[in-house]
């Protein structure tokens, strides 16, 4: 089954050829409802992909570094080039398919007519697209399904991805900066959270809290590979961190789950919120990483129920911790990348013995 943000790329699309074919029903009454099909999937492919960084990434994000008074009118001829793209390759299309009578010259012309509707569609679909990036896919589609308007109890997995060392990057490199640093670190976040069908419900300053449906974040360890591809990106990108902040950052991680009320609060502002004691016990498990002198924790109640770890990642338990809030102790673990094994088959036994005195901590 597709992913749940793949879905919604394809529905945009599938608007995009509606809007062709109502277009042909509106302004060209006896053309081929198939040529006013392509021309929509050709001008929404254009558009989304321009809007996603698919096509013109360069152009894209020197845009977005533009004042605003010189952003508007920047994007709005991006989309009139990239509208007339879709109509030159849909007018080519139909063309070459023989869902016109017109020429080629003329199949691939914009008239004033077409660029109007085209823009308006655009804004349209783009408003929605942008609506989805603010608040979340999948707290966006639930709030279009009404899924919230009445408090669900559920099984959630939590993730709070906590920047190490912010206050103090703000504190040498001013507020903006640490703006600009925290907007990046969480933009990098985007795709491996995407990636293992996560759903990055909130930031509460300098923390990034994820969430999973539970049997989802079980299902081949996703709530943990998630941990560790984040850190691979970064790991990956530590250079380009380097040249444009002057640092790597460094991340704190909790994975707890458990079961929550989910509900749809607020009046003039609504959100998703979820109301119960595994929101609370992730948050006291990150504050277990320093004193335990750890970056990654996870509750030994959800590292039972995981069928097994992603390869590569191991499991050491940490033992039993008094928690604020919690009556009873909290028995967490680490999470930590295995050793490499040597290659050598014959291992001298004075360097075998600290190994194994490692792993039997």
């Amino acid at each position: 089954m597709l992913p749940q943000h793949r879905w919604f790329w394809i529905l945009m699309i599938v608007a995009c050829g509606g809007a062709g074919l109502l277009y042909n029903v509106i302004f060209a009454a006896g053309a081929t409802p198939l040529a006013g099909l392509v021309y929509g999937l050709a001008v929404g492919a254009a558009g989304l992909g321009f809007d996603r960084g698919l096509i013109l990434a360069g152009l894209q994000t020197r845009m977005r570094r533009l004042p605003a008074m010189l952003y508007v009118p920047a994007a709005e001829l991006a989309y009139v080039l990239m509208i007339a793209l879709g109509i030159a390759f849909g007018g080519l299309v139909v063309w070459v398919l023989g869902l016109t009578d017109d020429d080629l010259k003329t199949a691939v012309k914009i008239t004033p007519r077409v660029l109007a509707y085209s823009l308006a569609v655009s804004a349209l679909l783009v408003f929605v697209v942008r609506m989805r990036d603010l608040i979340g896919g999948e707290v966006f589609v639930n709030f279009l399904v009404g899924r919230y308007h009445q408090p669900v109890r559920e099984e959630r997995i939590f993730l709070f991805l906590d920047v190490v060392g912010s206050t103090a990057f703000a504190e040498t490199h001013g507020d903006l900066r640490a703006q600009a640093y925290l907007s990046a670190v969480f933009a990098t976040l985007a795709e491996p959270v995407r990636r293992n069908a996560g759903s990055t419900d909130d930031y509460i300053g300098d923390m990034a809290m994820i969430t999973w449906p539970m049997a989802r974040g079980l299902k081949d360890a996703r709530c943990v590979a998630c941990v560790f591809d984040v850190l691979d990106r970064i790991e990956a990108e530590a250079e380009a961190w380097r040249a444009r902040f002057g640092t790597v950052p460094r991340l704190r991680a909790a994975l707890h789950g458990g079961s929550v009320v989910t509900a749809e609060v607020g009046v003039d502002r609504h959100k998703i919120a979820y109301f119960g004691d595994a929101v609370n016990v992730t948050s006291r498990i990150e504050a277990l990483c320093r004193p335990l002198k750890t970056e990654i924790l996870i509750s030994e109640d959800l590292l039972a129920r995981l069928d097994a770890l992603p390869p590569g990642i191991t499991a050491r338990s940490l033992g039993a911790h008094t928690v604020r809030g919690r009556g009873q102790p909290l028995s967490v673990a680490t999470l930590e990348r295995a050793a490499p094994e040597l290659s050598q088959p014959d291992r001298p036994a004075a360097d075998a013995a600290p190994r194994v005195a490692a792993g039997l901590r």
